[in-house]
């Protein structure tokens, strides 16, 4: 899981809080956590990372260190909660391109939950959208963006009229 905010710990170092997961959930030795710690880091481009806090950290550096840490345990399936939210446009690009590498790499199942459509538009291969709990369209992206439900098309657009609003103002 890689939470909306990155949920590190505050008073861990980087190398901590990525190990952290193996040192309580496997066997590994320290050797192999190290080694797997570099790997990950690498993988996200933070190599020399390893010993700062979080604060020390920019948020995209932070959501970064959450993806490496999410890794850690090598998952099938991966749940990323608004994955770019309050980054910068060049920050929530690494991102995306984060997301994709893993995607074409297909080690692991990658779900994006976003309402931010061009991030969603760049690393999804089939994007659902739900309403009031229920999906109301499940459909590879170029499908999903000329969709003809009304409740697509209004959030799609972005429009103030139509059937999310109309209801909301009953």
């Amino acid at each position: 899981m890689v939470f909306q905010y990155s949920a590190l710990i505050s008073s861990m170092t980087v190398h901590e809080n990525l190990a952290l997961p193996l040192e309580e959930l496997t066997d590994k030795s320290g050797d192999e956590i190290e080694k797997l710690v570099d790997e990950k880091l690498h993988f996200v481009g933070l190599p020399d990372t390893k010993n700062l806090l979080p604060d020390a950290l920019s948020g995209g550096m932070r959501k970064r260190i959450a993806v490496a840490r999410a890794l850690m345990l090598e998952p099938e399936l991966l749940l990323f909660d608004e994955p770019t939210a309050g980054l910068d446009p060049v920050a929530a690009a690494v991102i995306d391109q984060l997301i994709l590498v893993l995607r074409q790499k297909g080690d692991a199942t990658c779900i994006v939950v976003t309402h931010e459509l061009e991030n969603a538009f760049r690393v999804a291969t089939r994007i659902a959208m739900l309403y009031k709990g229920k999906i109301v369209e499940d459909a590879p992206v170029e499908q999903f963006k000329h969709s003809t439900n009304t409740i697509v098309r209004q959030f799609l657009a972005g429009e103030t009229h139509g059937p999310l609003t109309d209801k909301r103002a009953a």
